[in-house]
């Protein structure tokens, strides 16, 4: 008997170590793929949503905010989360001169160390940030209405987010909302951090920051959006139980990390919420998306669909 075609699925997602990670057994045909073929689409983070806005993609990595502006469109799968959990997207500023104080000593704190501790508290990043120019890596971006939660309206530039940290030097913005690599790269690239929004977010709400999912279009049956969804979820497990193999996949889209921070970055975004939502997961997109509904930053409550 002819085994039947099966169509070929555009599946979008961001050139960056995590989603390279996700979707490494797909890509490699490490697992069975039941017949379906798949045409990757690799663009930044902002291009997805936009594509996803007109439906131009069968499946998509998008911004959790997006999924407010497509969900007419596309459903959610339950595997596929980039969730910050006491961690997130970071705002930066360039680290400032220090003034010699006498012979010997520097006039720049370079070597300063990277953890939360050196945020900013709450009010200071507040004060710090009121009046500045802001540049963040697109309007539907999760850490873009993460930073509007939390510091209401402000200045803005719209840059990719791989120019933020070219656009905080040049001195055409005062700071930079920082997603991605950045977040681990910010310091030895001359930038010190002024909030960590997932933190501020863990610590107001008790949930993780929910930052991108992966969507499926409505209009395929819903066996084969099953089906599609059963396939992303076992690329993810092969990740996760082939790290290091995985990993060393993900390298090529690691932009100035090595092997150890590259690992270190898909740990922070590859966990159980990648593998499934979750009752907490789902609490957190809940949370996130209600509080921008009454906020104003969204315009129409968003009830979430996923794809079972």
């Amino acid at each position: 008997m002819k085994k039947r075609s099966r169509k070929a699925f555009t599946l979008g997602h961001s050139p960056d170590p995590d989603d390279a990670f996700m979707f490494y057994a797909i890509a490699e045909n490490k697992i069975d793929l039941r017949g379906y073929r798949f045409e990757h689409r690799l663009e930044d983070i902002q291009m997805l949503n936009e594509h996803a806005r007109r439906g131009e993609l069968h499946i998509s990595a998008v911004s959790i905010h997006a999924y407010a502006y497509v969900a007419d469109k596309y459903a959610l799968l339950s595997c596929g989360a980039s969730m910050g959990d006491g961690y997130g997207p970071i705002v930066i500023r360039k680290r400032p001169v220090r003034r010699s104080l006498g012979k010997g000593c520097s006039t720049l704190n370079a070597r300063r160390p990277t953890s939360n501790a050196d945020s900013m508290n709450e009010a200071t990043a507040r004060e710090f940030l009121s009046g500045k120019k802001i540049a963040v890596p697109g309007e539907m971006t999760s850490a873009f209405l993460a930073l509007q939660l939390f510091l209401g309206k402000f200045d803005y530039l719209v840059v990719r987010f791989d120019e933020i940290f070219d656009a905080v030097k040049s001195g055409s913005v005062d700071a930079g909302l920082v997603i991605h690599e950045g977040q681990l790269t910010y310091a030895k690239s001359g930038f010190e951090k002024i909030i960590d929004l997932g933190e501020w977010w863990k610590r107001d709400t008790g949930l993780p920051l929910p930052l991108g999912g992966n969507v499926v279009r409505k209009d395929i049956p819903p066996a084969v959006r099953h089906d599609l969804s059963e396939i992303i979820r076992e690329s993810i497990d092969y990740g996760l139980r082939h790290r290091d193999e995985a990993v060393r996949h993900s390298l090529a889209y690691a932009r100035d990390m090595g092997t150890k921070l590259t690992g270190q970055f898909v740990s922070m975004y590859v966990n159980e919420f990648t593998q499934d939502y979750g009752e907490t997961g789902r609490a957190a997109i809940r949370k996130f998306l209600t509080a921008a509904h009454d906020e104003g930053y969204i315009d129409v409550p968003v009830e979430l669909e996923f794809v079972e």
